[in-house]
């Protein structure tokens, strides 16, 4: 065991956490622990993995802390086990991909995928988790260096970069495994241990050796389950449907000079249009942003229930209330004067305006592939050298429903309207 003086105290950095998912996991540098400790990953504590998926699987409050911890701890198993296998990866080069895999979602906002770009548009969640990778790479003094470049994959050994984003990589094989103990949805558990003992390195691609073939097929047919029972469940999709129009109404008024509640840096976004070049020319942006969790939104939605506005507290009474609105799906796309209709009825029933119709009424495309066949595949590595891809290799994964793009219609409305929208 190893330790570190600071300021004349001795402090043990490599702790154990107790995981439910994994049980003990040991922090592996001791500069992965002043990450840990940092305010910066410390708010991941506040953001809920699964957005509202909690509304259908009550279980499933477990947040984006506890995933990066756990992509960390799969990270350790899996350079342990290709170091095993003569693959060169130095002690530097293990500190920085685990460092990587540690922050790779550090620039999720509240609620992670939900509102996305709900708070800040166009900006995806990786492009501020670089930011904050950089602001930390400055903060202490060029040690994220390394880590930036295999997040970026700009660094020479490419299979590193693959650890970290791929369609096999450690992000992955936790949230599956995560959501699924989470959620109690068992579709979603995976052979994880297995398919990181089966990794290896081929011309510097990450490859899965061919012993390990049915543990990736499990892992793409978990995922596809996972997509449409959990990640995509109707109910979920209603729910982060209506929290974006809550946030969108919000922003709406107060364009108008409404007054609106919300803590001061949650206003900060709501009020101002920020893009990635605010964030680079204004270092307050990230800091703000950092301040951001779950609780703003919903403490805020919580006293939108009293406005004054229609639309904002109706929205925000059926969030806090868990009374949703009616979801539609098929495979085909609605049809028009039917969805015409229901606008109608909802605009006469509530006396909207043209332009709140839409708070109310949604349509939409769920889409969904299991498997991407362009750009990086998860390989088999035969005895013989050879590689094939998975959808080619494996005797029961179809290449054409592998690679599949599923798209499912969606109709979106107030569900008092429920019996009557059925027999239009």
């Amino acid at each position: 065991m190893r330790f570190i003086v600071n300021k004349s105290n001795i402090v043990n950095k490599l702790k154990i956490i107790n995981d439910p998912v994994y049980g003990f996991v040991k922090i592996p540098f001791d500069f992965i622990y002043d990450l840990l400790q940092h305010p910066y990953f410390q708010r991941l504590r506040g953001i809920k993995q699964l957005g509202l998926t909690s509304l259908v699987y009550p279980g499933a409050t477990h947040n984006r802390f506890q995933h990066a911890v756990g992509a960390m701890h799969l990270m350790s198993q899996a350079v342990a086990v290709l170091q095993s296998k003569g693959i060169k990866i130095s002690e530097k080069e293990s500190e920085a991909v685990h460092i990587a895999i540690l922050l790779h979602d550090i620039g999720h906002g509240p609620f992670s995928h939900v509102l996305e770009h709900a708070v800040v548009e166009g900006i995806s969640h990786e492009e501020i988790s670089i930011l904050f990778m950089e602001r930390l790479n400055e903060e202490f003094n060029g040690k994220l260096s390394l880590a930036l470049e295999i997040f970026k994959d700009n660094y020479s050994k490419k299979f590193l970069h693959q650890l970290v984003s791929s369609q096999l990589d450690m992000d992955r094989l936790d949230y599956l495994r995560r959501d699924s103990f989470f959620s109690g949805v068992t579709e979603g558990v995976i052979g994880s241990d297995r398919i990181i003992k089966m990794l290896h390195v081929s011309g510097d691609q990450l490859v899965v050796e061919s012993k390990g073939i049915y543990s990736i097929e499990k892992f793409l047919i978990a995922r596809r389950l996972m997509y449409w029972q959990v990640y995509l469940h109707k109910t979920a999709v209603v729910a982060e449907n209506m929290l974006v129009n809550v946030l969108r109404r919000a922003k709406y008024l107060l364009k108008k000079n409404e007054d609106i509640f919300g803590t001061p840096h949650l206003l900060f976004f709501m009020k101002h249009e920020i893009s990635l070049d605010s964030f680079i020319r204004d270092e307050s942006v990230l800091q703000k942003f950092a301040m951001l969790d779950d609780c703003d939104i919903m403490s805020a939605i919580k006293v939108w229930t009293l406005h004054d506005d229609f639309v904002l507290s109706t929205l925000s009474k059926a969030i806090i209330n868990r009374d949703l609105m009616k979801i539609e799906l098929r495979n085909d796309a609605f049809d028009v004067e039917r969805s015409s209709k229901i606008k109608k009825r909802i605009q006469e029933e509530y006396s909207l305006k043209e332009d709140e119709i839409d708070f109310f009424v949604n349509e939409k495309v769920l889409e969904n592939h299991t498997y991407t066949l362009t750009g990086e595949n998860i390989n088999i590595l035969f005895s013989d050298g050879t590689l094939k891809d998975v959808s080619e290799a494996s005797d029961i994964l179809n290449h054409d429903v592998l690679g599949k793009n599923v798209k499912k219609s969606v109709l979106i409305y107030p569900k008092f309207l429920k019996d009557w929208a059925q027999n239009l």
